[in-house]
């Protein structure tokens, strides 16, 4: 029988102040003055208490890369970043394009038990654009997958892309899109723009992103199904979606934390940890994304995990591979980019990086409202320090965090998923069934 807790004082969602007590793995009470005798007494005052945030795009590595992440680490990362749910992206070894690989996934994720982790199908057989997998059959699988995506890749041929809009309609799925046409991209190190031509690197352009994202909201309309578009990065890009949700298409789409905040500036000194994909972009795309999260264009924050071992980072620039950690620092960057700048309140918060992605994912018993009756997936966070980010945040197998030695606000102190805490007073915990 999971423990009671009696949470005092919390602020919910940055707002109202309450107690909340969690009993049987549920939300038992909420309301001022509460006491439930037995229960473990914690101290929440001046926590923001949060649904249990959901990363919509999570990159764990395993089946194949385990050198990098593994579903277990992967989980941990996680729940100290105040995660509750994260979907796993296909790009493992076998690609997660079968029914066979997506359960092997979801049952690893319940065996490490910090985390519910709910696969995401590939769209293409071995991601290679050439033909659909077995979307059907990964839908109706223990699985359940809703969320199919090729990322690390771009779905460029059009009539496969209507295709897997087509298919995944049938069963309310959605096609997440990494938006990059291939050959506008070839070769690319770096943001296309005075930073690259000032270095001599090759640009990846804007618009490589954008044509996509035309294409695939005029694909979407035609079949009135539904789009995701992965790690938006541009101010055109926001403009496309925005127009796109005016004329009625079913679009939804995603920011990382590190384009909130970080730019092409950093490049300057070549140090691969800020190599991603799509790449940091200019100061005015950071500025036109936050202002698309904030005017609700952008549906939700997504981190984009993903880990690299050392030696894939300490390389030559151009050598080196495209991607960041995010999962523990995600928070406090949303914090700093957006709550701090009054761009965003908690509620905001709430919606963007716990209730939107698991409604877009389609995923149950996570994102929902803190109420009695509720599931007690809960991230309790502490807006008030303000300290460097360092290796002692990293809960995963990879250190190739951009914010190392960044001072970022806040602290996740408590996180409980489904009613066992994880996360106690910022000590990550051994979750029941974890492996070792």
């Amino acid at each position: 029988m999971s423990e009671v807790f009696h949470f005092r004082g919390a602020l919910i969602e940055g707002s109202d102040t309450a107690d909340v007590i969690v009993d049987g793995g549920v939300i038992a009470e909420i309301g001022p003055g509460l006491s439930r005798a037995g229960a473990t007494v914690v101290d929440a005052d001046g926590l923001v208490l949060l649904p249990g945030l959901v990363d919509l795009h999570t990159h764990l590595r395993e089946p194949g890369y385990e050198a990098s992440e593994t579903i277990l680490t992967g989980s941990r990362a996680a729940a100290a970043g105040g995660y509750t749910a994260v979907f796993a992206m296909p790009n493992t070894s076998p690609v997660a394009d079968t029914a066979g690989v997506v359960e092997q996934e979801l049952a690893l994720g319940e065996a490490a038990g910090f985390v519910t982790v709910q696969p995401i199908g590939a769209v293409t057989v071995g991601q290679k654009g050439e033909r659909l997998a077995e979307l059907g059959a990964m839908a109706d699988s223990r699985a359940r997958v809703r969320v199919f995506s090729d990322d690390g890749f771009c779905v460029w041929d059009p009539l496969i892309m209507r295709r897997a809009l087509e298919y995944v309609k049938a069963f309310d799925g959605v096609i997440a899109q990494h938006a990059q046409d291939p050959r506008l991209t070839e070769g690319a190190q770096m943001n296309e723009g005075a930073v690259s031509a000032e270095l001599g690197l090759a640009g990846w352009p804007a618009v490589a992103e954008e044509s996509i994202i035309a294409r695939d909201v005029l694909l979407a309309e035609h079949v009135g199904s539904r789009l995701h578009v992965c790690h938006l990065s541009t101010a055109g890009s926001v403009e496309i979606i925005r127009w796109a949700k005016k004329r009625g298409v079913n679009v939804t789409a995603e920011v990382t934390p590190h384009h909130l905040l970080l730019t092409d500036e950093l490049v300057r000194d070549y140090d691969a940890r800020f190599k991603v994909n799509p790449p940091l972009r200019r100061e005015e795309d950071v500025l036109a994304v936050r202002e698309g999260l904030a005017d609700g264009t952008i549906d939700i924050v997504a981190t984009d995990h993903a880990p690299h071992p050392a030696e894939a980072k300490a390389c030559e620039w151009h050598a080196a591979a495209n991607g960041m950690v995010g999962l523990e620092s995600a928070l406090r960057v949303v914090h700093q980019a957006m709550v701090d700048t009054g761009l965003l309140t908690w509620g905001d918060v709430a919606r963007v990086m716990s209730r939107e992605p698991a409604r877009i994912g389609r995923l149950a018993g996570h994102g929902t409202p803190l109420t009695v009756g509720h599931p007690a997936s809960l991230t309790f966070y502490d807006p008030a320090p303000v300290r460097e980010f360092s290796s002692s945040d990293l809960r995963g197998r990879s250190t190739n965090s951009p914010y190392l030695g960044r001072s970022l606000p806040g602290e996740v102190r408590w996180t409980l998923h489904q009613g066992t805490v994880t996360v106690a007073e910022g000590a990550l915990l051994d979750a029941p069934g974890a492996r070792a």
